[in-house]
Formats: structure tokens, C-alpha cells, sequence
């Protein structure tokens, strides 16, 4: 017999949702938002000389290093120096951040846990601090090279570094403060909204480059075919493994209140596969790209005899190498067990458990609880990491046999499912809030009818 809550969401469809109001305003003022933050990337900062810079980023000699990440992320903002060019980047490093401090730091830790609503008010304002101060320390770095390179800004001085540090400080608080309100009017996360929007605006070009070398002669129908196959079947993949989770059984015991027993209830706990999410790809990203970039803004400087090995390496260290591959699969392991240590603990939550009287069916409550769920959480995160390594790795082999032009980061993909997939569980959650509230209503009104119509007589 299914649940009720089964019942009204086998019950969703078309006309439910033509008639959720509320929830055809918070999906326009998403729309909406995402349209003013597109509009965004292609608005320049002042002074600087947009089809200089775009011949210069473009140049198919060069290694950008962690600025095509960056690229790749804000929709094609970086390759315009546009002003959400640093977009959400310096927000997402302040939250992982302050989160990593709220482990390690007593006073944090203490607002974490014991804090509640307040506390955690507290910390998104600290993180909120921390943003404006590496917002304003990373495009302080953009704003000097830009003003070292010749012919890439209109009148190079300190006008243009204040006016730039100001320009892509401001795009990047107005992004976060743009994000809130998404997260609080609209639907879905403001923040992963926003990086999903560029992500995917860099997606219909990479279909129009693909469809460009077939029609060419330079890619076979096959391997457009294959590639596309390829795709759906990572999709489905990624879908199934971020829905995968262990339930673990709780069990509480039953007490006596007054002349009856209550309690005896059983619930799960779930872990994920993938506890960790995207940071792992990113962070390993982050660290393999900076060589590159730094090589790639002392191209034309020179190096003292001790630095000669550093163009060799770099020229290793780019996409589809070896050993590029090799150290990117080995660092995403390492964050996907580091990260997860951070996020989950075992024994504050064995902790919890035996506070409340829950324990797991034939374990001990307290230190047999923690080891038991540190034992297999750790297998759990062995699955994750290789289901991450395993799609983050498969573009980087698309790239050795096929090029650079086809490619489109492991990272990018996982954050466009992930984040498609969440967006849509809460469409589904304010559908289904919206019918309770409908069913709710409708019985108020046959109470109200119930109570003053006459009784029917039989006859």
C-alpha cells in the first residue's frame, strides 16, 4: 500500500504544476537572474582593450594554465575580461575555507555545533568577509598583470589598477549577493546555479566545434557517434552513483510513558558514495594548473639556471599528458578521503546516536558505533573516488587521442548533473508542498460545509 506522500507525487504532472503559482515565480526569478549574470559576462571592465586581450588568450602557442578553468566555469567571462570574470570563485574558496576552519578551530567548531541558527548566521557573515578579501587580493593580481602586459590596456596606470580591483571585486559580491536571493526566492542552490550557467553556455559551442571537424573530414560520423553515445552513458552514470547510498539501520528502544509503551521505532541512516561532491576534481585542478600559469606569466622573463627544468615539466603538466593524468588521478583520491574526514564524522555522530538511545542492530553505542561507521564510510569513499577519478579521467583520454578541441573537463560535467539533479528535487518539493496545501484546503472547506449543511435523509 503506498503512502500518501507516494500517492500525491505519482499524482504530479502538467496540470499540477500549471497551477503552482508560487512556484512559476520562483522559477522566472531564477530565469530571471541567471539572464541579468549572462548579461554580466560580456559587459568589459574599463580600459582595457577587449580584441587585444581576446587575440592574447586565444593564442593556440600558449598555456593558460588554471585561467581555462576559470574560463570554463564563468561561461567565457575570463577570455573577455569582463567584470564577473573572478565570478563565484572567490566566495566557493571562503566557504571551504571557513568550513575546514570550523573543524579545526575551537571557537568556530563551538558556533558550528552548539550555535544553531545564529551561529550558523555567524559564519556565512565571516565567510561573506573572507570573500571580499580575496576577491580584492585576486583581482589585485589580475589588474597588476594586465597593467604589465603592453597593448592589452588603453592607458596603463593606477587609475586602471584601482578602477579593475573595484570593477571585479563589486561583479564578484554582486554574483554572491545574486546567488542568496536565488537560493532564497528562486529555486535551487544561487551559488551552483550560477556556475551552472556558465558551464553550459560554454557547452553549445563545443557542439558547434565538434559538428564543424565532421563536417570538415577531420572527425569521422563514427567517432561522433561514439562520442555522443559516450556522453549519455557517462550521464547515466554519474545520475546513478551521486543517487547511490548505503542505509544504515537505526534502532530505538521502546519506553514506558504512563500506561502505554511508545518508541520502538526504526529509521536509516544514509551515506552517500560520494560524500565529498565536486571539491576534490576542483582542488586537484586548481593545484595541476598552477605551474602552467605561473610558466604561462613568466613566459617572457628570465629564468635563473635553477628554474630551467620549469618549462619542461609544465609542458608535461597540461591535458591528455601522463603524467598530468597520473597526478590528477592521485590528488583527487587524496581530497576525496581528506574531504570526507572533514564533512562526516564518525564518532560525533555515534555520539548523537547514543545521546538519543539509537543504536545499530548487533554494535555497541559509543566507540564500536564509530568504528563501524568509520569502517564503512572508508569503503564507501573508496567506491566514490574512483567513480570520480574514473570520469574526470575519461575526457583527459578523449584529449591524448583526439586533441584539445574536444575537450570538456570531468569537473564540468559533475557539476552540471549534480546540480540539474538538485535543482529538480526541489521543483519536485514545492510541487508536492503545493498539493498539501490544496488538499488541506480543500478539507477546511468540507469541514466549514460538513458543519452547517443538513443531514441527508434515506429513504
Amino acid at each position: 500500500m503506498a503512502s500518501a506522500a507516494e500517492q500525491l507525487a505519482a499524482n504530479m504532472n502538467m496540470g499540477s504544476f500549471a497551477k503552482a503559482t508560487e512556484l512559476h515565480k520562483r522559477l522566472l526569478f531564477t530565469l530571471g537572474a541567471l539572464l541579468v549574470y549572462r548579461i554580466g559576462t560580456y559587459v568589459p571592465i574599463p580600459g582595457i582593450n577587449s580584441q587585444a586581450f581576446l587575440q592574447f588568450f586565444q593564442d593556440p602557442s600558449g598555456q593558460r594554465g588554471i585561467l581555462d578553468m576559470f574560463n570554463m566555469f564563468s561561461g567565457g567571462a575570463v577570455e573577455r575580461m569582463a567584470i564577473f570574470a573572478l565570478n563565484v570563485a572567490p566566495y566557493i574558496s571562503a566557504s571551504i575555507i571557513v568550513q575546514l576552519m570550523g573543524t579545526v578551530y575551537p571557537p568556530w567548531e563551538k558556533l558550528k555545533k552548539e550555535g544553531g541558527e545564529s551561529g550558523r548566521k555567524q559564519l556565512n557573515q565571516y565567510t561573506r568577509y573572507l570573500t571580499v578579501f580575496l576577491a580584492l587580493a585576486q583581482s589585485l593580481g589580475i589588474a597588476a598583470g594586465l597593467n604589465a602586459q603592453p597593448g592589452l590596456v588603453d592607458n596603463p596606470g593606477i587609475f586602471f589598477l584601482v578602477s579593475t580591483v573595484v570593477t571585479l571585486t563589486g561583479g564578484t559580491m554582486f554574483l554572491m549577493w545574486l546567488g542568496e536571493q536565488v537560493t532564497a526566492r528562486g529555486v535551487g542552490n544561487g551559488i551552483s546555479l550560477i556556475i551552472f550557467a556558465g558551464i553550459v553556455a560554454v557547452l553549445p559551442s563545443t557542439i558547434a566545434r565538434m559538428l564543424g571537424l565532421a563536417q570538415q573530414g577531420q572527425m569521422s560520423a563514427f567517432a561522433l557517434f561514439f562520442i555522443a553515445v559516450l556522453a549519455v552513458v557517462t550521464v547515466v552514470f554519474i545520475v546513478f552513483m551521486e543517487r547511490a547510498q548505503r542505509r544504515l539501520l537505526i534502532q530505538y528502544p521502546k519506553r514506558q510513558e504512563g500506561n502505554r509503551m511508545a518508541g520502538g521505532e526504526r529509521s536509516f541512516l544514509p551515506l552517500k558514495v560520494n560524500t565529498a561532491g565536486v571539491i576534490p576534481p576542483i582542488f586537484a585542478s586548481s593545484l595541476l594548473m598552477l605551474p602552467t600559469t605561473v610558466a604561462s606569466l613568466t613566459a617572457n622573463a628570465d629564468l635563473p639556471g635553477y628554474l630551467s627544468w620549469l618549462p619542461l615539466v609544465t609542458a608535461q603538466l597540461t591535458h591528455g599528458q601522463p603524467l598530468f593524468m597520473a597526478l590528477y588521478a592521485a590528488l583527487i583520491i587524496f581530497f576525496c578521503f581528506f574531504y570526507t574526514s572533514i564533512t562526516f564524522n564518525p564518532e560525533d555522530t555515534a555520539e548523537n546516536l547514543r545521546k538519543y538511545g539509537g543504536f545499530l542492530p548487533g554494535i555497541r553505542p559509543g566507540k564500536r558505533t564509530a568504528e563501524y561507521l568509520d569502517y564503512v564510510l572508508t569503503r564507501l569513499t573508496v567506491i566514490g573516488a574512483a567513480y570520480i577519478t574514473a570520469v574526470c579521467l575519461l575526457p583527459e583520454f578523449m584529449v591524448a587521442q583526439m586533441g584539445n578541441s574536444l575537450y570538456f573537463g570531468g569537473t564540468s560535467i559533475l557539476i552540471v548533473v549534480s546540480v540539474t539533479m538538485d535543482t529538480v528535487a526541489q521543483i519536485q518539493s514545492q510541487l508536492l508542498a503545493h498539493q498539501y496545501e490544496g488538499l488541506i484546503k480543500k478539507a477546511k472547506l468540507r469541514g466549514r460545509g460538513g458543519r452547517g449543511a443538513p443531514t441527508p435523509v434515506r429513504r
